[in-house]
């Protein structure tokens, strides 16, 4: 199970390396007009994440590739933790105050320290280890504790024409290259693969989408809950051991 992860991602090209973190931080920041327009579509998977905590608000939460922080828009909880490896992401978010833990790696995390509620936004879709962070986000949770998964419907025809036809026109007009290159590079898991992941590790999961259905959509989210804690123990002894 899983014997194609983790995976590796293609060689990015120099001319890429060289416009990657200025596209990078510019796309999170919403300070193109594509970007912008996306982060307004984006809006769904932040408010299906933060849809438990709208009246409970002391539920103590692990964000997965946190970023600039703007879940923190959405939702207010404590304690909040979160897991970014860029700090130059967060580093002058002005809801950075509200951060107790930060953490670069999953791995750094204490199985002692449990969560009521684990969330992630258009990150799965970037983890080259997806499995080994699904099974320790597993592990976290207390009793009753729920992943909250909000991705983008990679693997689909509608989400590649979406994007073909906004960033990857700007892009091309800025940078003269083909976005695609960029997307394989940065999108090393479909929706599908995340799906398939989830239901490995959860017993109970539900799926909804930004569209009509999961092959025609823009978005999906997951809420997971009832893991299987021995079955992602036994993963990931023998993940450790590889």
């Amino acid at each position: 199970m899983f014997e194609n992860y983790p995976k590796t991602r293609p060689i990015l090209p120099e001319n890429f390396q060289q416009i990657y973190n200025e596209h990078y931080k510019n796309n999170r920041e919403g300070e193109t007009t594509v970007s912008s327009l996306s982060q307004k579509m984006e809006s769904w998977m932040h408010k299906k994440v933060a849809g438990d905590v709208k009246k409970e608000l002391h539920k103590s939460t692990l964000e997965i590739g946190a970023g600039t922080l703007n879940q923190l828009m959405y939702e207010k909880t404590e304690p909040y933790d979160i897991i970014e490896p860029f700090i130059e992401l967060y580093a002058n978010s002005p809801y950075k105050k509200q951060i107790r833990n930060i953490y670069k790696d999953i791995d750094e995390i204490d199985l002692a320290l449990k969560y009521d509620r684990i969330t992630s936004i258009a990150t799965f879709e970037h983890i080259l280890d997806l499995p080994k962070v699904v099974a320790k986000s597993a592990l976290l949770l207390n009793e009753n504790g729920t992943l909250r998964v909000s991705i983008p419907n990679e693997g689909t025809i509608l989400w590649e024409l979406g994007w073909k036809f906004t960033a990857g026109i700007e892009f091309r007009l800025k940078y003269g290259l083909n976005y695609e290159t960029l997307m394989k590079y940065e999108h090393v898991n479909t929706a599908a693969e995340i799906e398939k992941v989830l239901s490995y590790f959860f017993k109970k999961h539900r799926c909804s989408c930004f569209g009509l259905g999961k092959k025609i959509a823009f978005y999906r989210f997951y809420e997971c809950s009832n893991p299987d804690i021995e079955l992602a123990e036994k993963f990931l002894e023998k993940y450790l051991h590889i």
